[in-house]
């Protein structure tokens, strides 16, 4: 049986998003496409769906023309291991009209959400003290670019 794994609407850029976020990250690929056929919504030949995966995560990437848009309610979760690994992501994901948010958090080209973190984050924060999480949380909130020694500073007190 399918894993269940999300549906990205693009209008037209599918394609091109899919080859953009495999060149990122490593052990990532394509696995199919599919193309819209007479009769269809967008004309024959026209790629309609590709699928891919990402460090393990499979992803459908749409183009659904430009009746939807992304928006913050929906993000990417990219767990790094080290800042070099989160500032290399944060940087390549940015590259061609990106946008950086705040709290670790941009936009890329394409507008997908990001969230580019600490792969240690998730569990530290859960299993800390209330005031290691209030000092955490005061050292992130004006961070655009997680900066991972501050945090683990600001946690360590």
């Amino acid at each position: 049986m399918e894993s269940i794994h999300p549906c990205l609407w693009f209008d037209t850029q599918a394609e091109e998003a899919a080859e953009f976020y495999t060149g990122i990250f490593p052990d990532s690929r394509i696995l199919a496409a599919t193309h819209y056929t007479q009769g269809m919504p967008m004309p024959a030949g026209t790629v309609l769906t590709v699928d891919i995966e990402l460090r393990g995560a499979r992803l459908m990437l749409l183009n659904g023309g430009p009746l939807f848009q992304f928006n913050e309610s929906i993000s990417m979760v990219c767990p790094c291991e080290s800042q070099a690994e989160l500032d290399d992501y944060w940087e390549k994901l940015l590259s061609g009209g990106g946008q950086a948010v705040q709290c670790g958090w941009l936009k890329d080209r394409f507008g997908v959400s990001w969230q580019i973190s600490s792969a240690g984050f998730g569990e530290m924060f859960a299993n800390g003290t209330e005031a290691q999480r209030e000092r955490w949380m005061a050292a992130m909130m004006p961070m655009v670019k997680l900066d991972i020694a501050a945090l683990e500073a600001a946690w360590r007190g």
